[in-house]
């Protein structure tokens, strides 16, 4: 029973948090703005003090809001959110156009992924190896669009992973995320069987440990993709 009530309080919580950091994402609520006392927040959700509370440590823990004894609780500015969090990621990619969206993306991947290629493919292990192989594998007998997605989105988390760099797992455990969205428009395109040729490039070079191999397959890779959605979006399937 007791169990059961403190799952109960952290969903509370959590759905506080959801709200109010929405709201703040969208900017309803803009920097430097204070949030409503925490009395009135209580009343507004028809909650104790500790469960406002609690929420307001989550918001904090995600870099959007500070509170201050003279100042009260106000919204942090943008660039100092933690941008990586699951929960900002989701409030952000809500608020953006898909187009400006996928712009940042490939800009993301186009600064960092060739580079993880290239670490990966001296820095994996013999199970980061087999991994992307098995994504590679998972892609190749995919049957629907969304096999395909989740294989293509394991094959690009395991290189992240593959290069052994903690660093660059962060963005790794953010692809989930972030690419099911591009993935699934692109997976509508008549490109697949030359999709399937670039992921393999990528994994053979990485496989045979081929830093400078590795770097331009996944440049290459890149190039087409982004082509190849400003194509769908364009044109239509």
């Amino acid at each position: 029973m007791l169990k059961t009530s403190a799952h109960l309080v952290r969903n509370i919580h959590s759905q506080i948090a959801e709200q109010i950091g929405a709201t703040i994402v969208r900017g309803e609520i803009g920097p430097g703005e204070q949030l409503p006392s925490e009395m009135k927040i209580c009343q507004m959700f028809d909650v104790s003090r500790p469960v406002v509370r609690e929420a307001m440590r989550i918001l904090t823990g995600k870099g959007l809001i500070e509170s201050r004894a003279k100042s009260g609780t106000r919204v942090r500015p943008p660039e100092l959110w933690s941008h990586l969090d699951p929960d900002v990621l989701r409030w952000r990619l809500a608020t953006t156009s898909l187009d400006s969206y996928l712009q940042k993306l490939f800009e993301l991947r186009n600064a960092v992924e060739p580079a993880a290629s290239a670490l990966a493919a001296t820095a994996a292990t013999p199970d980061d190896r087999s991994a992307i192989a098995e994504a590679m594998d998972g892609m190749a007998a995919a049957t629907t669009n969304d096999e395909f997605v989740n294989a293509d989105i394991a094959f690009h988390k395991a290189i992240y992973i593959a290069t052994r760099n903690e660093l660059f797992w962060p963005i790794a455990q953010m692809l989930e995320i972030l690419l099911r969205r591009g993935f699934t428009i692109a997976a509508i395109g008549d490109h697949r069987a030359r999709a399937l040729a670039e992921h393999r490039a990528v994994m053979q070079a990485i496989c045979a440990g081929d830093s400078a191999a590795a770097h331009k397959a996944a440049t290459v890779l890149l190039g087409n993709t982004v082509d190849d959605l400003q194509r769908i979006r364009t044109y239509g399937e």
